[in-house]
């Protein structure tokens, strides 16, 4: 009797329980779009979470979607707080790719030109957004992996949608099965910042634009208690409203306001943070921004406590383990018409069945991304059945643009002021070639032609042409002789050079940053000069008229992060001309070759220091009559043509010889943000035979050292240096602005 009164007892009790359960208000949580400002609503689940609230259901728009699917999936308010305090958030906004994502060939495009427009039919036009998102989207499906089989939301660990705009008819779209990651990249989707995100052949836009603050579709979940946290903004005074952007920000904020005065009244639990004095973009005040968000939460503790104490709940941390590996045991590739399966997965870098890092894997999305053929490029990682490891479903939408607009500006000492407009197009004549054409025009007006039918691993055929002019003050020696020296009595001569270089070559890759070239070129050298008077007195005195043939290879590696302030990364870059024949002021030629390398090797000492270590060297063989291919130091710059090779301290052109060494180190001290002080020192030798003189091996012959400031700007570099040398015992200003071309 005893026991039988004990077990009914332990019954009554279980049923009461449950029917407690069963009672128990179920209790909602609408987060409000706002872009940097939706960071407030980490402060507000920081207090949550300590106060042991358990939510049943989680709604949210924009920036609100983001952080509560990461909540619903498991995320403790303090583990956001540690994950978005290591996002730098100008990179995955800007879809800023690692410099070695980005093709070989395609990386001097990238790295000279301020503005590039998409130009069809002779029609420029404009992107949709400033970002593809595509960095975005990586972030989040990493972090969203161990919920990434879940295709209905409600199966989450705390049920979930989020709200989304449909671009063509102005409704909203609930958002509540699918692709996580895709659904909340569209509910976040903010117009012109980031493009629309096509789901289920709808084309979604921010859920902001329509409904911010989704309480009523929460409601209809069987909630109870609604805790709402509106992070947008309220009506700006006059005083404030000193610029059109702003009226119009004023303009849009109408509707958003009015609605939520009946919104407020239908919440709860209304947490309002003080976020007047942050904007969408604000994410660099992080910090700020969530403590705002648990101010304001703690304002509203007794309330809150009051909702814990009904049901006391610990929320069951997701662990944070960085995903270090994986494997893809099949790849599915969807909306590809242009470019292969073998194409998309020779770019991922992705065999089936084999273990690779998750950082490749990355790489690997980014390299795809980074050739520009690919307007969007969604994945997802599936589990596979009774299998280790994931099944990679890649879906892309080929662009339809390829040709292109490109323009840039330009200003240094030697080719002064220059003007840029480029036009680049894809599949000109093959699905996998490219031709591009720079027009310069200004002091001195010039073309470069380049034209590649990309293999990537496989021999690509590539065809150049260029053609280079300046006029300058330089070292006779560079176009006279000795006898002629002695007779003119000149150490300088003013000329203008021309340059015609045309190739037609072979490349091959190796990994991603190595390439190898062999090719056939012809180089057309003019020389002349008004400083020598010759027959005719209104013409400039012929020095140099000559054509030449040779054989070229060129070997490159270049895993520098920065072409021009480079923090880490090895770069080598060797050449070697055969030449042939000449026609033209050469009598009796004879073959000669010249070789030179350069080497590199940047590092960083701190977060704001880094150093770069270089060296270089040349020489010629073979016959050595003649010099106007010799080497010839001095000046500073990029992209410099022939055998010329930058040096501080001495003007273009200014020591020459058939052979030289050359070491310099670099300190760049980034003291703000794309500003950086400079401080360089390089020495040489220079002249005639030095490697068998062995003049190459002793110290020194010439030294530069300079300071200097630059500003990186969207234009490309300004910068200025004052260069000194201590054997001319004077100094020496070097400026340019934008990228060199």
């Amino acid at each position: 009797m005893i026991l039988t009164l004990f077990l009914i007892a332990s019954l009554s009790a279980k049923a009461q329980n449950e029917v407690k359960e069963n009672t128990r208000p179920k209790v909602g949580l609408v987060l409000s779009g706002g872009g940097a400002k939706g960071l407030a609503h980490i402060g507000v689940l920081k207090v949550i979470d300590s106060l042991g609230v358990k939510i049943d259901y989680v709604a949210g728009t924009s920036m609100g979607s983001i952080i509560g699917a990461l909540y619903a999936s498991g995320y403790s308010g303090k583990q956001l707080d540690s994950i978005f305090q290591n996002v730098d958030f100008d990179k995955i906004i800007n879809d800023d790719l690692p410099r070695s994502s980005t093709a070989f060939s395609e990386r001097d495009n990238m790295e000279k030109y301020a503005v590039k427009l998409p130009f069809n039919d002779f029609k420029i036009k404009l992107p949709s957004a400033l970002s593809r998102g595509q960095n975005t989207y990586g972030l989040l499906l990493k972090l969203l992996i161990h919920v990434n089989q879940v295709d209905d939301f409600s199966k989450l660990p705390i049920p979930f949608f989020c709200i989304a705009t449909n671009i063509e008819t102005g409704k909203q779209v609930i958002l509540d099965k699918g692709n996580l990651t895709q659904s909340i990249m569209a509910s976040g989707a903010l117009p012109s910042l980031f493009q629309p995100v096509t789901i289920n052949d709808d084309i979604l836009i921010d859920g902001g634009v329509v409904n911010n603050y989704p309480i009523d579709e929460l409601r209809a979940k069987d909630i109870d208690i609604v805790i709402g946290v509106d992070v947008q903004d309220g009506l700006a005074s006059r005083e404030e409203l000193t610029s059109a952007p702003e009226v119009l920000i004023q303009i849009n904020n109408f509707r958003t306001i009015n609605a939520m005065k009946s919104k407020v009244k239908k919440t709860d639990i209304y947490i309002k943070p003080n976020i007047k004095d942050f904007n969408v973009v604000s994410f660099n005040q992080g910090n700020a921004i969530i403590k705002s968000g648990k101010i304001a939460a703690l304002l509203k503790l007794n309330t809150l406590k009051e909702v814990a104490t009904k049901k006391p709940f610990i929320n069951q941390k997701t662990k944070l383990k960085p995903i270090d590996s994986l494997t893809i045991n099949n790849t599915q590739v969807v909306g590809n018409k242009n470019y292969t399966r073998a194409y998309v997965l020779g770019k991922l870098k992705i065999r089936n069945n084999e273990k690779i890092s998750y950082k490749d894997f990355g790489k690997g999305v980014n390299n795809l991304i980074a050739t520009n053929n690919f307007d969007a490029f969604t994945y997802q990682l599936k589990d596979t059945p009774n299998k280790e490891g994931y099944n990679l479903i890649a879906n892309v939408k080929e662009s339809e643009v390829n040709t292109f607009l490109k323009l840039g500006i330009h200003f240094d000492d030697l080719y002064k002021s220059a003007a840029l407009i480029n036009l680049t197009k894809k599949q000109l004549f093959f699905k996998n070639d490219v031709g591009s054409l720079d027009v310069i025009l200004g002091d001195n007006v010039r073309y470069n032609f380049e034209y590649l039918i990309d293999k990537g691993f496989y021999w690509s055929v590539g065809i150049k042409s260029r053609y280079n002019q300046f006029r300058k003050n330089i070292n006779a020696q560079l176009v006279l002789d000795d006898a002629q020296m002695m007779t003119t009595g000149l150490n300088k001569l003013d000329v203008k050079l021309r340059d015609q270089t045309n190739q037609v070559y072979l490349q091959t890759l190796f990994r991603r940053d190595f390439s190898l070239s062999l090719g056939l070129e012809h180089k057309r050298l003019e020389i002349n000069s008004e400083t020598i008077s010759g027959d005719d007195p209104d013409e400039d005195f012929l020095l140099e008229k000559t054509d030449y043939i040779s054989l070229f290879g060129n070997l490159k590696l270049d895993t520098y992060d920065n072409k021009y302030f480079p923090k880490r990364g090895v770069y080598f870059n060797g050449d070697l001309n055969i030449y042939l024949n000449a026609s033209g002021f050469v009598e009796d030629f004879e073959d000669f070759s010249i070789a030179k390398a350069d080497i590199g090797y940047a590092f960083s000492a701190s977060d704001k220091l880094a150093f770069n270590f270089k060296t270089s060297g040349g020489f010629k063989l073979g016959d050595k009559s003649n010099q106007t291919l010799d080497f010839a130091l001095g000046g500073y710059g990029n992209n410099l043509i022939n055998n010329f090779i930058p040096f501080l301290g001495y003007d273009f052109i200014s020591l020459t010889g058939n052979s030289y060494v050359k070491a310099s180190v670099i300190g760049d001290f980034e003291a703000f943000k794309n500003h950086h002080l400079t401080f360089e020192a390089n020495w040489a030798n220079v002249n005639d035979n030095i490697f068998d003189t062995g003049e190459w091996f002793t110290l020194p012959d010439y030294r530069g050292y300079a300071l200097g400031y630059a500003i990186e700007t969207f234009l490309g570099p300004i910068q200025t240096k004052y260069s000194y040398s201590p054997e001319q015992k004077e100094g020496t200003w070097f400026f340019n602005i934008g990228f060199w071309f």
